[in-house]
């Protein structure tokens, strides 16, 4: 059924920089099971791992779906360091996904796209509004405001307004 709406509008309440990092694949052949099967069941398995460990650094995650081929996820970090620290970690799950992923991009002849984007946003340059929303986006990943506790323009909420 899904989250319940919260009413009115809405903000995040992360007062500090974040980190946002967004990873996806694309399904080019559906019938290629082998290929994209296991980059899509590899995401889950970090996500759990990432979410138990308070400390990663991950503050939360939305999954999203672009189309029927699209599968994203868009994660909040604390910091750049941090992400990048798990990506690199060879204790974790992302070392051996990786990996195992890169063979099979070689063997598969494009049969899955697979893409990431990572953007360092400073304190201060990110704002956000949610009106009549559930738990959403960097609101689900830090804690759900209403907008006047952090101003009620976007400038306000981005620390632009002049003094």
């Amino acid at each position: 059924m899904g989250a319940k709406p919260i009413t009115g509008r809405m903000t995040a309440d992360a007062e500090g920089g974040v980190t946002v990092f967004m990873i996806g694949m694309r399904i080019n052949r559906f019938r290629a099971l082998r290929s994209w099967l296991p980059v899509f069941r590899a995401m889950p398995r970090m996500l759990r791992e990432l979410s138990r460990d308070k400390g990663s650094g991950m503050l939360g995650y939305q999954l999203l779906f672009g189309s029927p081929r699209l599968i994203y996820v868009v994660q909040y970090w604390d910091s750049h360091e941090k992400l990048l620290a798990y990506a690199t970690d060879r204790d974790k799950e992302h070392r051996p996904a990786w990996a195992a992923f890169n063979r099979r991009l070689r063997e598969g002849r494009g049969k899955v796209g697979f893409w990431h984007e990572t953007y360092v946003v400073p304190a201060g340059a990110h704002e956000s509004v949610y009106i009549n929303m559930p738990e959403f986006g960097l609101a689900k990943a830090t804690a759900v405001v209403p907008v006047g506790r952090r101003g009620e323009g976007a400038a306000d909420r981005l620390a632009l307004k002049s003094a």
